[in-house]
C-alpha cells in the first residue's frame, strides 16, 4: 500500500480535499500503520485489498465530515451537554450494556448506520426513513466477508449502539487497526509514543455533526479502546463520567485473543496465534494499568462499577444502580423496552451456542496471567471480578 495512492483515491471519492484541522496528526497515525502493514503484516492478496478497503472508507468518511464541518462552521458550535464513556477491558459485558442504554430516548447513542454513513447527518424529521438505515441493514445481514463465528459473537442492528472505534479510526490512532494484522511497529507507536488528544478533538467533532439536527445532546459512547487513552479522553473531555466493566483478565485475554484470530484469518489466511496472544496480554495490560493511574490520580467519583457477573445474572439491576449513579430517572418505558431485549438477547445467544477459547490456544500461560494482572483485582478488593474460563 502507498500513502499518496489511499488519500489520492479517497479524495478523487469524495470531491474534496480537506481533511480538517488535525490533518497531519492523522497523516502521522496512516504513515506509521501502512509502513507497518508493508513491513510485517504479510497479509493474503485479499486481506491487502480488505486492508485497503477499510483505511479508504475511513479516508472517505473523515473528508465527508469535515466538508460538512467547512460548509456549517456553526456545527462547532454545537454544546455536548453531557457524556458518559464506556471504559474497561473488553469481553467484559460492555456491549450488552450498550445496547441497554441506547434504548433509552432520553439519551443520545452512536448509532451503527451513521457512524457508517455519517454524511449527510442524521435529521430528526427524516431518519425514519432515511434509505441509509435499510442499505446498512442489508450490509449487517449479508455480509459475506465476515465469518459466521464473528457475526455471533457481538450484536449488532442499523439503529443499535456502535463504538467509538470507527470514529478513533479515522484518525487512524485506534487498536482496532492494530488488531486486523500483525502490525508490531504500529502497535508499539500506540502503546508508548501516540498522542490521542487529536483522536478525541475529531471525535468530539463528530460528535456534535451528529448531533447537530438529532438531540439530545447527552451522549452515551462506548469503547474499550478509551481505556488506553483515558488521560487525552478526559483532555477533551473533562466533564465525563464513566462505566467501568469488570471481569477475569485471563478471560479477558484469551476472549480478546480468540477474537483478533478470527479478524487475522480474514486478513492474513493463517495469522500467528502466539504473537496474537503476546500483542492482546501486552496491550491490555498497558491500557489497564494507564485508566488505574488515571483512577488514582482524579479519584474513583467519576466512575461506576458493573461487573460480567452482573450483566450475566441481573443486567437490570446493574442498570437501576447505574441510573441512581448518574441521578436519572429510569422510566417504565425504558424498563420495558431493556427487558425485552435482554430476553431476546439470552434467546439468540442460547440459539448460537457458547464462544469458546482458552488461553493455551495462543502460548499463554493462566497462572502467569493471573500473576501478570494480580494488581486488578488487588485494585478493586470489593468486586466480584470473576468470569472466568
Amino acid at each position: 500500500m502507498d500513502v499518496d495512492e489511499l488519500l489520492t483515491a479517497a479524495v478523487n471519492e469524495a470531491g474534496v480535499d480537506n481533511f480538517g484541522p488535525e490533518r497531519d496528526a492523522m497523516l502521522e497515525g496512516l504513515s506509521i500503520l501502512v509502513d507497518s502493514v508493508n513491513r510485517e503484516a504479510k497479509l493474503s492478496a485479499e486481506g491487502e485489498a480488505m486492508f485497503a478497503a477499510t483505511i479508504h472508507s475511513l479516508l472517505t468518511r473523515r473528508l465527508g465530515i469535515e466538508d460538512w464541518h467547512a460548509r456549517h462552521p456553526e456545527i462547532g458550535e454545537e454544546e455536548i451537554e453531557s457524556i458518559l464513556f464506556g471504559i474497561g477491558l473488553p469481553r467484559t459485558g460492555s456491549t450488552a450494556l450498550s445496547h441497554l442504554l441506547a434504548l433509552d430516548r432520553n439519551v443520545r447513542p452512536l448509532r451503527q448506520w451513521e457512524v457508517i454513513a455519517p454524511t449527510p447527518p442524521p435529521d430528526l424529521a427524516t431518519e425514519d426513513t432515511d434509505p441509509r438505515v435499510l442499505a446498512v441493514l442489508a450490509a449487517i445481514e449479508n455480509p459475506p466477508e465476515i465469518p459466521v463465528e464473528m457475526r455471533a459473537l457481538l450484536p449488532i442492528s442499523p439503529d443499535g449502539p456502535a463504538e467509538c472505534l470507527d470514529l478513533m479510526s479515522m484518525t487512524f490512532r485506534c487498536v482496532a487497526l492494530d488488531a486486523m494484522a500483525k502490525t508490531p511497529s504500529y502497535s508499539e507507536w500506540l502503546r508508548h509514543e501516540c498522542d490521542f488528544e487529536p483522536a478525541y478533538r475529531f471525535h468530539r467533532r463528530v460528535l456534535k455533526l451528529l448531533q447537530w439536527h438529532r438531540p439530545p445532546s447527552r451522549w452515551r459512547v462506548k469503547s474499550p479502546a478509551h481505556t488506553l487513552s483515558v488521560d487525552a479522553l478526559d483532555a477533551v473531555y473533562p466533564q465525563a463520567r464513566f462505566v467501568m466493566t469488570h471481569r477475569n483478565a485471563v478471560a479477558v485475554i484469551a476472549s480478546v485473543a480468540s477474537v483478533e484470530m478470527i479478524i487475522g484469518g480474514m486478513t492474513m489466511g493463517n495469522p500467528d496465534r502466539e504473537y496474537i496472544g503476546r500483542n492482546s496480554t501486552d496491550v491490555w495490560d498497558t491500557a489497564l494499568r494507564r485508566l488505574l493511574a488515571f483512577r488514582d490520580r482524579v479519584g474513583d467519583d467519576r466512575f461506576y462499577d458493573i461487573t460480567f457477573d452482573e450483566m450475566e445474572s441481573d443486567p437490570l439491576a446493574a442498570i437501576e444502580g447505574l441510573y441512581a449513579w448518574l441521578g436519572e430517572d429510569l422510566t417504565a418505558e425504558t424498563r420495558t423496552a431493556m427487558e425485552a431485549w435482554v430476553e431476546r438477547n439470552r434467546t439468540e445467544r442460547a440459539q448460537i451456542g457458547s464462544h469458546r477459547y482458552q488461553a493455551e490456544d495462543f502460548g499463554l500461560d493462566r497462572e502467569q496471567l493471573r500473576e501478570r494482572f494480580a494488581y486488578y483485582e488487588a485494585r478493586f478488593p470489593n468486586l466480584r471480578i470473576s468470569g472466568s474460563l
